[in-house]
């Protein structure tokens, strides 16, 4: 009898089946019961199953993204759909050729397999103390088809279209480097762009443009819809105006599934894993070359930029072996900063104006690494602090009195100091005779007789500071100049309120340390001394109302330490109306109702303190007078609350 050569055929096409490559990615927000219990069932089934990736577990779920051969990765589906906590879990399952290199699977970590217990699926904020929504707050999912028809009725703008279709704004909630190769477009539709490096700078970036998603359809869409549920759920926790998000339900990757030609989508879609890419039957590109600008969509040869290490297009003619990259972000932030190669110098070129500042930090040099990005097989990066010192202080008195916190976290944080810019005429009061001393028949009369005292004949450096009286007259270029400066007697006793009348110079302050964040940023945080941190407490205001025109991403931070501070009423309200919480995550130190500061009043800085979320906040009290203490508990108390940001 012959052989059956359609079976035969099956058969090879079976076996040919068993032998190709896949990739698959799911994820799944549910309530895990023993994450101990699903580790052990992940390592056991996909060690068995040769599945090489990545799988996260948290308390709410998990996100997998693994790769191996087809027949393994549906084996271990139906090994997960088993499981009641995965019903229906939207499994993507795609067939593909192997990685191209070794360092394309590296770097979509496709040579191993990593399993890890994490407290969050994906991490929507860098701030450590804020809490994510809860998932179940999310947006309404739609499927590819009801959110193409929404673009289309939208699209239209015709009559049959309602004003609910009209009313609609797309969310891209991709990180830059995926939005520069593809990304929805709909005529007549807005489609907001973050332009943010990571995913957690999202929230920031929602906060500082709240305006454009109030009151609209917001659609948000991701690669495969993971990164939407929280980012929605964070849009809708804003209350009123913000109930109708939605989002596109298996995101990109479902929706070229389902329309193969594109749709509505442009360009490609960035992939977490070795694939790198996917596109549709559209062959136009949308990136473009960082240097030439020759149309160009590559990530495979993983260059990246030299400062944050985010990924950069560069075509094959421009790239060139040893070259340095610095990313559009990057260009912003540095403004001035050129693409240089290392066969010339090796270094980025700086900005031609220096700040003076001074540096505290045990390292001989510093890193040309930005502080959230660490160089393999560097030593464990510090955070770089910018401090603002106080009223009448300069960066190298302050410098002084904080030498001991630097020395407690010298293996931690570098201190950067600065002078504030508005520079204070010398001034001293008479100490021996006073007014009223003069009618007292107790005092000799040679000491009645006596002139005020001169002032001190040493050189003296200049003083400093960020807000001055609204009647204060600056010192001219020559005054400035002159070493012999002269002195000024004072018109009147020490008033201990003083600070609460010095309310101008913000915006000349504003921008000196705008410059100081062009030239030597960027930082981690602030740290602010009296006036100082009147003065971080104010960034933090003008960057959260947008009063002040900050760019977003022009003045970044995580973080900022109020010691010894007090809020200006007249630059903690925006039109008339009082700031909503402050959202930064913020560390404040100060004397308590029996300490001994007699500068700034515990209920100023108690005040201030509870202009912040208290959800992000620490309060430290002590017993000390006006100064940063640093004796066990409070320097510890201050580790705990950097640590996060490490």
């Amino acid at each position: 009898m012959e052989p059956n050569i359609n079976n035969k055929d099956h058969e090879k096409r079976e076996d040919e089946e068993e032998d190709q490559y896949g990739v698959l990615l799911y994820y799944k927000y549910t309530q895990i019961p023993d994450l101990d219990e699903l580790f052990t069932f992940y390592h056991s089934n996909c060690y068995s199953l040769s599945l090489l990736g990545r799988v996260r577990i948290s308390p709410l779920g998990v996100n997998v993204t693994v790769g191996g051969k087809l027949s393994a990765l549906k084996k271990h589906i139906a090994e997960v759909e088993s499981n009641s906590l995965f019903h229906g879990t939207d499994f993507k399952l795609a067939a593909c050729g192997r990685p191209l290199n070794d360092k394309v699977a590296e770097e979509c970590g496709f040579t191993s397999l990593s399993i890890r217990i994490v407290k969050e699926l994906v991490t929507l904020s860098s701030n450590p103390l804020l809490k994510s929504p809860e998932f179940s707050d999310a947006g309404k999912h739609l499927s590819a088809d009801e959110f193409h028809s929404m673009l289309q009725r939208a699209g239209q703008l015709d009559k049959e279209s309602t004003e609910r279709d009209r009313d609609l704004v797309l969310l891209d909630a991709r990180n830059l480097y995926e939005t520069r190769i593809g990304k929805f477009h709909t005529p007549d539709v807005e489609t907001l762009d973050p332009g943010i490096r990571q995913y957690s700078d999202l929230p920031s970036w929602i906060d500082d443009n709240s305006d454009q998603l109030q009151g609209k359809n917001v659609l948000m869409y991701c690669t495969g819809g993971i990164r939407c549920e929280m980012a929605s759920a964070y849009i809708r926790s804003k209350g009123a105006g913000y109930e109708n998000v939605f989002q596109l339900f298996g995101g990109i990757q479902r929706y070229l599934e389902q329309f193969p030609d594109g749709g509505f989508f442009r360009g490609k879609n960035f992939v977490f894993d070795h694939r790198i890419s996917v596109g549709s039957s559209d062959a136009n590109i949308l990136g473009t070359c960082l240097l030439c600008g020759v149309s160009f969509d590559d990530y495979s040869s993983r260059l990246r930029c030299s400062y944050c290490r985010m990924l950069v297009l560069v075509c094959d003619s421009c790239q060139r072996k040893g070259s340095v990259y610095v990313c559009e972000l990057c260009k912003n932030h540095h403004k001035g900063v050129e693409l240089v190669s290392s066969s010339e110098n090796g270094r980025l070129s700086s900005m031609p104006q220096q700040i003076e500042r001074e540096t505290v930090s045990s390292d001989a040099k510093p890193s040309s690494q930005l502080p959230w990005r660490q160089a393999v097989g560097s030593p464990p990066r510090k955070l770089r602090i910018l401090c603002l010192h106080g009223f009448r202080q300069n960066a190298s008195s302050f410098k002084g009195r904080t030498a001991s916190l630097a020395k407690k976290l010298k293996n931690i944080a570098e201190l950067v100091f600065v002078d504030a810019p508005h520079e204070l005429p010398f001034i001293y009061q008479p100490s021996v005779v006073t007014e009223s001393h003069k009618n007292c028949t107790s005092l000799p009369s040679s000491l009645l007789q006596q002139s005020p005292p001169p002032p001190p004949s040493e050189h003296c450096r200049k003083k400093f500071a960020w807000f001055v009286a609204p009647d204060f007259r600056g010192k001219s270029e020559s005054e400035s100049d002159n070493l012999d400066r002269e002195w000024k007697m004072g018109d009147g006793p020490f008033d201990p309120l003083q600070y609460q009348q010095q309310t101008a110079g913000f915006e000349e302050s504003l921008a000196y340390i705008k410059t100081v964040y062009a030239q030597e940023g960027p930082f981690d945080g602030l740290l602010g001394f009296s006036q100082g941190a009147a003065m971080a407490a104010a960034l933090v205001c003008a960057q959260q109302t947008r009063r002040r025109l900050l760019q977003t991403g022009e003045m970044e931070y995580g973080f900022v330490i109020l010691c010894s501070g007090f809020g200006l009423t007249k630059l903690m309200e925006v039109e008339e109306e009082k700031i909503q919480m402050l959202k930064c995550p913020s560390l404040h130190i100060f004397g308590s109702d029996h300490g001994k500061d007699r500068q700034i009043a515990n209920q100023a800085s108690r005040k201030l303190a509870s202009l912040f979320d208290e959800g992000c906040s620490v309060t430290i009290e002590h017993d000390s007078g006006h100064i940063i203490p640093t004796r066990p508990p409070y320097i510890d108390q201050v580790k705990d609350f950097l640590g996060p940001f490490l």
